[in-house]
């Protein structure tokens, strides 16, 4: 999931949609990790759990879904080849067969998968689901009028880059093959060992074309999962899924589907998310968040209740909160001068300013602390807790600047505690006492994002963020540093303008590996040699704390996603 403030197109709130919601290893109190948390009764069927969110459940077509592990509410409804494993903690980043017989069989150089269906797959309406139907879902993800999801698959597929749709081009992807109705084959224009991966995304879920209506889908798409739409009120604010009759468990080793009901009600402020979370009366006993935080004021009075902070789960989501530097701006080609700013940081302050220590942890790497991501640990510019104004001042020095400079730092004026006015008033006063004078330029932020996305008007210092679509180094880094990757006309994240050629042979030669986990050790290696540049200074990862209600049960919260799996929950 990339930036989740440009869609929340990318997680955090991998809602999990990462696209709507920000989302969210270790589980914490004890964070309420455990499967049966939430109460000592062994979770049963039946009741109705409520979701309170924020944000609506917008775009309600697998299409157009951007999803990390295919979401939260989403994958209710929609099944797709593999998924998220639905276990808490680091067993839970890994990828599992859904709709698939395993998580797909890979040609000697990993350019063609192959997927065999389950047997016994049943729409809703109790026709039986086929590969075609997958192969039509993902194409009419091509569709001009259905964009909004991940953008692999127009990377990835023999042809994919032109492709335009089924409603335009009527011949259909020919890089996808279905010999038979239980068999799919990608054919990939390269090497790429973590398709599994992507084919959590719910672009590929099926869908039958008999019943594809175009943009109406989102109202009532055929449902796949254990829960069927049957009623989407005002684009997404009000869902309301009752079971699938035809969703059989035996095809399904992941979603438990305890509750009879689902009725996500969003659009709803945050502090009465929480208080309603809280106060945990009536229905909102059996109800839970997929986006909402606590902050610092709630937990503070969280932490003075032992009964409510038994009703907390603690996740950690793959996201890192970083400074972005761009080295075509005086005098950020300087190496000496970045380093010097990644010395003064005081990492304290910044924590203190996005919400304390419940909410941020320090971060030295790039790639979030968790072994999925390959996270191998280092600090090349140690500063310390509090940070190192006299090696920055030596720095400065030796770079030509005894007595300091000044520099714009641009953030947003959101107040999301990530890119917003407190963490740059806090570089601000760390940068200070190293004789760097920091001026704050923020920008409210549709105009920051354009900002720092832009080839021709990307700032020399701001703020950034980057949430991960998958628990893989390859979708962190690949965006942030392959040259390759560099748009000069659209949102660049490549904002080092980082074009390194041993650089993105190794991510080339990653992506070749099918060993995920051989494939991790390579990403945390890749990760410290481009951080000895110091394109950017990590900041911290964020911690992600939310209340659930009294008669909730059967609390998993995984790496992956850093939230409460509600396809886990029971509420009797």
């Amino acid at each position: 999931m990339r930036q989740p403030s440009v869609i929340a197109r990318r997680v955090a709130a991998a809602s999990v949609t990462l696209v709507v919601a920000a989302g969210a290893a270790a589980c914490g109190p004890k964070d309420n990790d455990a499967k049966g948390a939430g109460g000592d009764s062994k979770p049963q069927k039946g009741g109705t759990l409520t979701v309170l969110n924020a944000s609506p459940q917008e775009d309600f077509d697998p299409a157009r879904l951007y999803t990390s592990g295919g979401g939260n509410v989403p994958s209710l409804v929609f099944r797709t080849l593999t998924t998220r494993n639905r276990e808490s903690g680091a067993a839970g980043a890994k990828v599992v067969p859904d709709l698939a017989t395993d998580t797909g069989r890979p040609s000697e150089n990993a350019t063609v998968w192959t997927y065999t269906l389950k047997k016994g797959l049943k729409y809703e309406d109790g026709t039986p689901i086929t590969s075609a139907d997958i192969k039509y879902g993902i194409e009419r993800s091509f569709a001009a009028e259905l964009s909004g999801g991940a953008p692999y698959l127009r990377d990835w597929l023999i042809g994919g880059a032109d492709y335009q749709g089924p409603y335009k081009d009527k011949k259909g992807l020919a890089s996808i093959e279905t010999p038979d109705d239980l068999t799919i084959v990608f054919h990939l224009n390269k090497p790429e060992g973590e398709f599994p991966y992507l084919a959590t995304q719910t672009q590929f879920t099926p869908v039958p074309k008999a019943k594809d209506n175009g943009t109406k889908y989102e109202e009532h798409p055929i449902s796949s999962g254990p829960y069927k739409v049957v009623k989407n009120e005002n684009d997404g604010e009000r869902i309301t899924l009752e079971r699938n009759p035809y969703w059989s468990a035996a095809t399904d080793a992941e979603r438990k589907a305890y509750p009879d009901k689902i009725d996500v009600r969003s659009g709803l402020d945050s502090s009465v998310i929480n208080q309603r979370l809280s106060a945990s009366q009536g229905a909102d006993a059996a109800a839970v968040t997929t986006d909402t935080n606590l902050g610092p004021a709630e937990l503070a009075k969280v932490a003075g209740d032992k009964a409510l902070a038994a009703r907390v789960g603690t996740g950690h989501f793959g996201y890192t909160n970083y400074i972005a530097f761009n080295p075509k701006v005086k005098p950020f080609d300087d190496p000496k001068v970045r380093q010097a700013i990644a010395y003064a940081v005081d990492r304290s302050s910044v924590i203190n300013a996005a919400g304390g220590s419940s909410l941020a942890e320090a971060a030295t790497t790039y790639l979030p602390n968790q072994k999925s991501f390959g996270y191998t640990p280092y600090d090349h510019f140690p500063a310390g807790g509090s940070g190192n104004p006299a090696k920055a001042k030596e720095l400065l020095k030796e770079a030509g600047h005894p007595n300091g400079i000044t520099v714009t730092l641009t953030h947003s004026n959101d107040k999301n505690f990530e890119t917003s006015p407190e963490i740059a008033t806090a570089l601000q006063d760390a940068l200070k006492k190293a004789g760097i004078t920091v001026k704050l330029q923020g920008l409210e932020d549709n105009d920051y994002r354009d900002k720092i996305h832009g080839v021709k008007t990307e700032p020399g210092f701001f703020l950034a963020h980057w949430g991960a679509d998958w628990p893989s180094g390859g979708p962190f880094l690949a965006p942030i540093f392959d040259g390759r990757q560099i748009v000069k006309d659209g949102a660049n994240f490549n904002t080092g303008f980082l074009d390194d050629k041993s650089v993105n042979d190794e991510i080339d030669a990653i992506n070749k590996l099918t060993n995920l986990d051989e494939a991790a050790k390579r990403w945390g290696a890749l990760d410290k040699k481009i951080g000895e540049q110091a394109l950017t200074v990590p900041l911290f990862h964020p911690v992600y704390k939310r209340l659930y209600g009294s008669a909730v049960k059967n609390i998993v919260i995984s790496d992956w996603t850093g939230v409460l799996d509600i396809s886990q929950v029971a509420v009797k």
